[in-house]
């Protein structure tokens, strides 16, 4: 049988077996306490740190090439008190989404010209970050998606944005001109600082 101890505190069925250890011996290393199973094929070390977002940490191991974004994004930046039901990632449009049951995951397609702009990382658990898109984008994509995601939640997290300290509002701006929607992000921004 394999060791843990080469394992990182997060990791899948498959790095498991790569390290020796069987499918079997981590279903019952997860039933005698000493594994977390946090979706399906991925485990943390029961020892580990707690991490501060679980969920977006589950589904970065699963599809790790995918964003946080919209909702989940917006969570994370404090610039909602809404809880998402699903954790919302985005992947390049072109490529398939992934089917992640538990956590529950929604996946938007986003144009693979602008996939990596305003990407940054959140530290999901100590020592281990899941990607995410930065505050500016987020609040553009909300808008952007209003339709589909809610207006009121669009408009409220413009403006949780642009009230807190540091906030750049030539930043959404800039990021609204490269999606396609500044006329709307604009005249958003402009009523919120008229406020």
């Amino acid at each position: 049988m394999g060791s843990l101890e080469t394992l990182p505190n997060t990791f899948t069925t498959s790095s498991a077996n790569k390290a020796g250890l069987h499918f079997r011996d981590l279903y019952r290393l997860r039933d005698e306490g000493d594994l977390l199973e946090l979706s399906r094929g991925v485990f943390r070390k029961a020892e580990a740190p707690a991490p501060t977002w679980p969920d977006l940490l589950a589904v970065s191991v699963r599809a790790p090439l995918a964003v946080v974004c919209c909702v989940s994004a917006a969570e994370v930046h404090d610039l909602t008190d809404e809880i998402p039901r699903e954790v919302q990632i985005a992947v390049p449009r072109g490529q398939r989404p992934p089917r992640i049951e538990y956590p529950p995951t929604e996946a938007f397609r986003f144009s693979a010209t602008t996939f990596d702009l305003g990407l940054t990382e959140v530290e999901a658990a100590p020592g281990e970050n899941v990607r995410i898109y930065n505050p500016e984008r987020t609040v553009v994509d909300l808008m952007r998606l209003r339709g589909r995601l809610g207006e009121p939640l669009a408009l409220s997290a413009l403006r949780r944005y642009l009230l807190r300290r540091g906030a750049r509002p030539w930043q959404v701006l800039a990021f609204a001109r490269e999606l396609s929607v500044f006329a709307a992000v604009r005249a958003a921004v402009d009523a919120v600082i008229a406020e």
